[in-house]
C-alpha cells in the first residue's frame, strides 16, 4: 500500500469534519442562538422596532418616512427614496457642483417653507444621511419647524415645543452621539394630542 495514500485519508476526514463543525456550529447554531437570544432579550428591536396605530403597522422607529403635509415635521432628505431595499447615500463628493446645486436648492426651499433665512437652515434638513433612511433630526432642525407645525395644526407654539422636548433624546449613555429627535415618533405624538383636521 502506498504511504502517501494512507496519510492523505485522515487529512481529508479531519478537513471535512472541521468544515462541518464550522458550518453547522458557527454558521447555523451560533446564528440561531444569537437570533433567539435577541428575540428574548429585545423583542421589540428584534422585530424591526415597528410602530402600530389602530392595530396597523405604520412604520418603524428605525426608518425615516417622507411627510409631505405641512402639519408634520419633515424628515431628513433620502437618497434612497426612503426605501430600506435601496439604502444609500448620494455618494457625491463635497466638491461636486451637482451636490452643491441640490443643497442650495433644498436650503432655499426649506428657508421659504419655514420662514427663515437660508443661513439658518440646519444641514440635516438639506443633506442625506449615509444610509438614506436616518429617522432622526437634530433638535435645531426640529426647532425651525415648530412655528409652521403649530400654525397649521392650530396649536400654541409652547405646546408643540413641549412635545418636541418630550421626544428629544439625549446622548447615548450620556456621552455618545448627539441629541436627536425621532421624526415619526414626534409626528405620532402630535397626532395623539389632537388629530389634525
Amino acid at each position: 500500500m502506498n504511504v502517501s495514500t494512507m496519510s492523505s485519508t485522515p487529512v481529508w476526514r479531519a478537513s471535512l469534519a472541521l468544515a462541518l463543525v464550522t458550518l453547522l456550529g458557527f454558521g447555523l447554531l451560533y446564528s440561531l442562538a444569537g437570533a433567539g437570544l435577541g428575540r428574548v432579550l429585545f423583542p421589540h428591536q428584534a422585530n424591526g422596532s415597528l410602530i402600530e396605530r389602530d392595530g396597523q403597522v405604520i412604520g418603524s422607529s428605525l426608518v425615516a418616512q417622507p411627510f409631505a403635509d405641512d402639519r408634520y415635521f419633515q424628515s431628513r432628505p433620502s437618497a434612497a427614496s426612503y426605501s430600506v431595499m435601496g439604502l444609500a447615500g448620494s455618494n457625491q463628493a463635497r466638491t461636486n457642483p451637482d451636490l452643491r446645486a441640490r443643497i442650495d436648492e433644498a436650503r432655499a426651499a426649506v428657508a421659504a417653507r419655514e420662514g427663515v433665512t437660508p443661513a439658518d437652515v440646519p444641514s440635516d434638513l438639506v443633506t442625506q444621511s449615509g444610509g438614506g433612511i436616518d429617522p432622526h433630526l437634530s433638535p435645531a432642525a426640529v426647532q425651525i419647524q415648530i412655528a409652521r407645525v403649530a400654525r397649521v395644526r392650530g396649536l400654541p407654539v409652547g405646546e408643540v415645543e413641549q412635545v418636541v422636548a418630550e421626544h428629544t433624546e439625549g446622548r447615548q449613555f450620556g456621552l455618545l452621539g448627539a441629541p436627536r429627535v425621532n421624526v415619526l415618533e414626534l409626528n405620532l405624538a402630535l397626532d395623539a394630542r389632537g388629530k389634525p383636521e
